[in-house]
């Protein structure tokens, strides 16, 4: 499905909090940002494939569902307004207006059918030839009840960007009631629930504390650090993408570290 107008709208802001915790870093080469929509019939294909690729530990891949198709019949359970001004936002950056559900974004700089593992595979390859896309890395743990991020610049060298934390409900089956997709029964896979600004890039290794408490719910299982040139507005390649499981022991206080990816 696809939608050509283009209309504006900023990210959802959150906390800051400083700090940071010892981790280990994952190095993922990708982050991939699936646009999906529960009233949409060409998703499903899409909505899987991303469950494939959310289980290889090199890539970050995460479910950013849409509002504008609700009014087609089905009203998505699980859409942000956030995440319409994001795909839109990314758009209008590249210049093409190609706005349509399943679109994966990859590294915030190429877009591709999300059900079409070949064309995925492709514009990561296409990504790469950027040495900024996935430079950094990001240390994300677990310990005394907080999450602990870092972002190492370290001798790198970077635009003005910004720092992001994503709460994430890892696996979320819905049974779809109306529209193109009436009867079924989708499993959606880390899927964005919140948009939480950690900072700014400011030239020198980062650090944030982030009490488990102010993300954690009965349906927050991960969260997902990006980091990306640019503004919510105008956002531009991801420097750097990490994914961590959060579960009921990770908030206890004795805390543990665990590697992200």
């Amino acid at each position: 499905m696809q939608l050509r107008r283009f209309v504006s709208g900023p990210l959802v802001a959150g906390l800051l909090i400083t700090g940071y915790a010892a981790a280990h870093a994952g190095e993922p080469r990708a982050l991939l940002e699936l646009f999906t929509s529960q009233g949409c019939s060409s998703c499903p294909a899409a909505d899987k494939l991303l469950g494939e690729f959310a289980n290889d530990p090199s890539l970050v891949a995460v479910s950013l569902p849409i509002d504008y198709w609700d009014y087609l019949g089905w009203k998505d359970t699980l859409a942000n307004p956030a995440d319409s001004a994001r795909q839109r936002a990314y758009a209008h950056v590249r210049g093409d207006r190609e706005v349509y559900t399943p679109q994966i974004v990859v590294n915030g700089s190429a877009h591709a059918l999300g059900s079409d593992r070949a064309a995925v595979e492709h514009a990561i390859a296409l990504t790469k030839h950027n040495p900024e896309i996935m430079s950094l890395p990001i240390l994300m743990s677990v310990g005394g009840g907080n999450l602990n991020v870092k972002v190492a610049l370290g001798e790198a060298r970077h635009g003005s960007g910004e720092v992001w934390l994503c709460p994430l409900a890892q696996a979320v089956p819905v049974e779809i009631g109306r529209g193109e997709n009436h009867g079924r029964t989708i499993t959606y896979h880390n899927v964005v629930r919140r948009w939480l600004k950690l900072g700014e890039l400011s030239g020198a290794d980062a650090a944030w504390n982030v009490p488990i408490s102010d993300i954690k719910s009965a349906e927050i299982d991960a969260a997902a650090v990006v980091v990306q040139e640019g503004t919510a507005d105008k956002p531009g390649v991801v420097l750097g993408a990490a994914l961590l499981p959060i579960t009921d022991q990770s908030s206890q206080s004795g805390g543990r570290t665990i590697e992200a990816r």
